[in-house]
């Protein structure tokens, strides 16, 4: 998948920086190395981050204006997308990555774990018996995508006597990514988080855990550690994306699994999946287009039926940010939250805590 890259000037001498930070030869591993050699975690995860950094570099993402674009990733692509959004450095994504793979390595070894995935089936029927087997929801990528993790023995309990109408398919993966059998990984990548110097995001950033924006680069560096452990919320950063009004998406190389995603969750947006420098030319056009403005929504709705909370000390007049949390809606088997559709000033609360929301798209709120 490097090899088109690598004919782009520049592109050697990064990579071999990044070889460096990763203790590991990128550039043999993504050209030359085998299919089995390079399906370890500890070498996929330092190796897409590098290959995402380097489409990143030839779009100049860096030099866009601040929140002209949003920028999410979906688990090891969420360290990518703190890059691109400013709070790390590419160095410090690319030895972040080389760590957490190799701390994800190390906790897989230490218990036989696995994941499967759901085929078919209504979402909370799923959920269900996901958690009656003891097993963790980890990832929850949206269009009826949902990956259940956990012990071997409880998998293959759940893969052999699924519920009606559900079929559960085995991952080739190393363990129970997304779960409590990675806190020994969490523990190691916090210390290593604690040395980091990051800056806050320039661009609209959203976090895997709930789907909403994270303005404190902090506060992201501390996600992206206890995202090892806990599920991908990938559904509800497809949500936040409808709702602010994203216009088109870009999935940087190595790209193919969330554009066909956001194919059947996002049919309105035209994704451009970028696999080599050859697509560099549509991406561009996409972020030209992007610059145009838009109207600014002033209503903020429901985004599904529940019982509806406030954000605690969120008053009205305050000032609040694009995709930030506004409040949540509980639901029998979720909490999703309510996000701010635009950047403005809480003019004025229309739903008080506890009320019920009978449907999605209720107003909950106004903004200026």
């Amino acid at each position: 998948m490097l090899s088109p890259w690598l004919e782009l000037a520049g592109v050697a001498e990064q990579l071999a920086e990044f070889s460096e930070l990763a203790q590991l030869d990128l550039a043999r591993l993504g050209t030359t190395a085998s299919a089995d050699e390079i399906v370890d975690t500890a070498i996929t995860q330092p190796l897409i981050v590098a290959t995402s950094l380097i489409a990143a570099g030839q779009l100049k993402l860096a030099e866009l204006p601040e929140h002209s674009v949003l920028s999410a990733g979906h688990s090891i692509g969420e360290v990518t997308a703190a890059a691109v959004a400013g709070v790390l450095t590419g160095q410090q994504a690319v030895q972040f990555a080389a760590r957490r793979g190799r701390e994800m390595a190390a906790a897989c070894e230490l218990e036989p774990t696995g994941m499967a995935a759901a085929l078919g089936g209504e979402q909370s029927a799923v959920l269900a018996a996901i958690v009656a087997a003891g097993l963790t929801p980890a990832n929850r990528n949206g269009a009826g995508q949902i990956v259940a993790a956990g012990s071997t023995e409880r998998i293959d309990r759940l893969v052999a006597d699924p519920p009606a109408g559900v079929r559960f398919r085995r991952l080739k993966v190393a363990g129970a990514f997304h779960t409590e059998y990675m806190a020994p990984a969490e523990r190691n990548l916090r210390a290593v988080a604690d040395e980091f110097t990051v800056t806050d995001p320039r661009q609209v950033l959203l976090s895997n855990a709930d789907g909403t924006a994270v303005s404190s680069g902090r506060t992201m560096l501390s996600r992206l550690v206890a995202q090892v452990t806990r599920p991908v919320r990938w559904d509800l950063c497809q949500q936040t994306m409808r709702v602010v009004g994203v216009t088109g998406i870009i999935e940087l190389s190595p790209a193919k699994a969330l554009t066909g995603i956001a194919k059947r969750e996002l049919p309105e947006l035209r994704p451009v999946p970028i696999r080599t420098p050859d697509d560099l030319a549509a991406a561009q056009e996409m972020l030209a287009e992007a610059a145009e403005p838009r109207p600014k929504p002033e209503q903020v709705s429901a985004p599904s039926p529940g019982i509806f909370t406030r954000r605690h000390g969120l008053d009205e007049g305050s000032t609040v940010r694009i995709g930030s949390r506004l409040g949540t809606v509980r639901t029998d088997h979720d909490e999703v939250a309510v996000v701010a559709p635009a950047s403005g000033v809480l003019q004025q609360w229309l739903r008080n805590d506890g009320d019920v929301l009978g449907a999605t798209g209720l107003p909950v709120a106004r903004m200026v």
